[in-house]
């Protein structure tokens, strides 16, 4: 019985989690510190510094 509530309020918790995922994610991100430290993290992954630094440093075509 006690693992089917702790089931019950993961899943609760995950689907909590997944509607407001946006809320929360702009929540965490308006702190700068946090913001900041997302950008380092991310920005130390190749796969993503490969796709958005040439997208930042385009010019735009006309």
């Amino acid at each position: 019985m006690r693992m089917i509530v702790l089931f019950a309020g993961a899943m609760a918790v995950v689907a909590l989690v997944f509607r407001w995922r946006y809320r929360i994610l702009n929540t965490i991100l308006a702190i700068g510190i946090l913001r900041k430290f997302a950008v380092q993290l991310s920005m130390s992954s190749p796969s993503i510094r490969r796709k958005f630094i040439p997208w930042m440093f385009q010019g735009k075509s006309n």
